[in-house]
C-alpha cells in the first residue's frame, strides 16, 4: 500500500484541522436522513450471502463506473454468479484512483473488515475469502453494523402505498436503540403522466381504503397515508423534481379535470401536467407544515436517458444525468405560494447541477423564518458527493448562508456499510474549517469551531428534524 493512502491524516491538511476532526467529528453519532437501504434488511436482521450482495446488490454507481470500464452487464445487473461479479469490480477499482469510489470502498475495507490491502485483480480472492468468512458472524448483520458505524437515526424512502410493516417490527423491538424511521415518497403521485400511474392508484386506494374516484378522493387518500406514516414515526417527505422543475398557476378545478382526463387514459399535454403537479405539491406541502414534517426536494436529474438500456435494467440503474435546466424562477414561485400564506414547511433543497449552488443557497434566505435554517440547502448530493463538490456546497452555503445552522450530511445510499461517507463528509469539513483559520478568516479557537462541527454532524439535525 502506498505510504499516506488513508492515513489518519486522510483530508486534514494543517494540525488545526486534524484536532478539530480527532476532538470534535470522528466520534459524533449519524443521523442519516435520506438513505434508500431497504428496511426489510434490517426487520430481519440479513446475514449476507458474500460482499457481492452487501456491496453490489443495488448500488448504481459501482454499476456505473463498471459500464465505463467496459464490463459486460451480465457480471452487473445480470445472471453472472456472485465471485465473478466480484472479481470484475476488483478489476474495475485499480482504474478508479480519482474517483470518490476508490476511497470509498477502501474506507469500506479498513473500518468494516480491517483489511488494508488495495483492491485489485490480484487480491480479489483473499478479500473475498476474508469477507465472506465475516460477514457469517452476527457482527456483521445488519443492525450490529449499523451500531457499530454508531448510527443513532435512519430514515429510509417509501412509497404513500407501503406498509410499513418492517419499520413497525423494528419499532418493538426494545433491544434495537437505532431509530429506522420512513420517509415519505411521493413521486409516484406528482407524476400523474407516467405509465402506470392508475395502477398506482389502485393500490393507493386499497392502503387507503378509499375508493378513488376524484381529485378530491385522491387528496383524502393521501391524507390518511401521511397520517398512517406519522403515526409511524415518519416526520419528513422527499420529492424528486425532474429535468425542468416547472411550476405554473393553476386551480383546483385545473386539477381535478386533469386527474379525470388521467384516469380516463386521455393524453394530458404540458400545461396541464404541471398545473396538476404545482396543486399537488402545494396541497402536500400544506399538510406537512401542519404536521411539522420536513419537506426535501431534490432538484435536477434527468432520469433513465438510455432508453435500449431502460428495456434491459428498468430505473435507478446507473443511467442518469445532470440536467441545465433553469430553476430559480420556478423554485422562488412555489416557495412563494405556500410562504404567502405561511404555510410553507421546513424544507431541504438538494441540487445535481454544481452551477446551481450558489442560486439555491440565495433563495433560501428569502423565505427564513424564526425556525433557524427553516430552508436549508442541502448536502452535495449523488454526482456531487465527492471533495471537490461537498467543498462546493460548504463554500456556497457559508458564503451567502449559515454553514453553522446546517443540517450536516447524509448517505443517500443502497449498501449498509456507506456510513464511512460520513467520515468522508466529516474530514472534508474539518480541513475546511481548519483553513479558514491558517488563513486567518476564522478564530484560532478550537472549542468555537468545534462546537461548530459538532452541531453540522449531529445536533443540527435532531433540533431541526424534531425526532427524540
Amino acid at each position: 500500500m502506498l505510504k499516506g493512502f488513508l492515513n489518519e491524516k486522510f483530508l486534514l491538511n494543517n494540525d488545526f484541522a486534524v484536532e478539530l476532526y480527532d476532538k470534535y467529528a470522528k466520534d459524533m453519532p449519524i443521523f442519516d436522513f435520506h438513505n434508500h437501504i431497504d428496511p426489510k434488511e434490517i426487520a430481519e436482521n440479513l446475514c449476507y450471502k458474500n460482499i457481492t450482495e452487501l456491496w453490489l446488490k443495488s448500488d448504481h454507481y459501482k454499476w456505473r463506473i463498471m459500464r465505463i470500464n467496459g464490463i459486460d452487464e451480465k457480471f452487473i445487473t445480470g445472471t453472472a454468479d456472485d465471485f465473478s461479479k466480484f472479481k470484475k469490480i476488483a478489476e474495475t477499482i485499480p482504474k478508479c484512483i480519482g474517483n470518490p469510489i476508490y476511497q470509498w470502498i477502501h474506507l469500506e475495507l479498513r473500518r468494516y473488515f480491517g483489511i488494508e490491502k488495495l483492491l485489485s485483480p490480484e487480491s480479489a480472492e483473499e478479500i473475498w475469502n476474508v469477507c465472506n468468512k465475516m460477514l457469517q458472524k452476527d457482527d456483521f448483520r445488519p443492525r450490529a453494523l449499523l451500531k457499530r458505524a454508531n448510527v443513532k437515526f435512519l430514515c429510509t424512502t417509501d412509497d404513500p402505498v407501503d406498509s410499513l410493516i418492517h419499520h413497525i417490527e423494528i419499532s418493538k423491538d426494545a433491544s434495537f436503540d437505532v431509530k429506522v424511521l420512513p420517509t415519505f415518497r411521493a413521486d409516484n403521485a406528482i407524476y400523474i403522466e407516467r405509465e402506470g400511474f392508475t395502477d398506482w392508484l389502485k393500490k393507493l386506494e386499497s392502503a387507503a381504503n378509499i375508493k378513488i374516484n376524484r381529485y378530491s378522493d385522491f387528496k383524502n387518500a393521501l391524507i390518511k397515508r401521511i397520517d398512517f406514516f406519522n403515526e409511524t414515526g415518519c416526520r419528513m417527505s422527499d420529492h424528486s423534481l425532474e429535468s425542468a422543475l416547472k411550476f405554473s398557476e393553476s386551480t383546483e378545478k385545473n386539477a381535478e379535470d386533469t386527474f379525470i382526463k388521467a384516469i380516463n387514459g386521455v393524453n394530458l399535454n404540458d400545461d396541464e401536467i404541471t398545473g396538476y403537479r404545482t396543486q399537488v405539491l402545494s396541497f402536500l406541502g400544506k399538510t406537512y407544515n401542519k404536521l411539522n414534517w420536513t419537506m426535501q426536494f431534490h432538484v435536477g436529474a434527468v432520469r433513465n436517458t438510455n432508453s435500449r438500456m431502460y428495456g434491459i435494467t428498468g430505473p435507478d440503474a446507473g443511467f442518469d444525468t445532470i440536467t441545465d435546466y433553469p430553476i430559480a424562477e420556478n423554485l422562488i414561485y412555489f416557495l412563494n405560494c405556500l410562504d404567502v400564506t405561511d404555510e410553507l414547511p421546513k424544507t431541504i433543497i438538494y441540487c445535481l447541477n454544481p452551477s446551481n449552488n450558489e442560486i439555491i443557497s440565495a433563495i433560501t434566505g428569502c423565505f427564513q423564518s424564526q425556525t433557524p435554517a427553516k430552508i436549508q440547502f442541502g448536502a452535495a448530493w449523488w454526482f456531487n458527493d465527492q471533495k471537490d463538490g461537498i467543498t462546493r456546497q460548504i463554500t456556497a452555503l457559508s458564503a451567502i448562508g449559515l454553514l453553522s445552522r446546517s443540517v450536516g450530511m447524509l448517505t443517500d445510499s443502497r449498501s449498509m456499510i456507506s456510513f464511512t461517507r460520513h467520515e468522508y463528509f466529516r474530514r472534508i469539513l474539518c480541513n475546511m474549517l481548519g483553513q479558514m483559520v491558517y488563513e486567518g478568516v476564522a478564530p484560532d479557537d478550537i472549542n468555537l469551531i468545534g462546537k461548530m462541527v459538532r452541531d453540522i454532524c449531529y445536533n443540527n439535525a435532531t433540533q431541526y428534524f424534531g425526532i427524540i
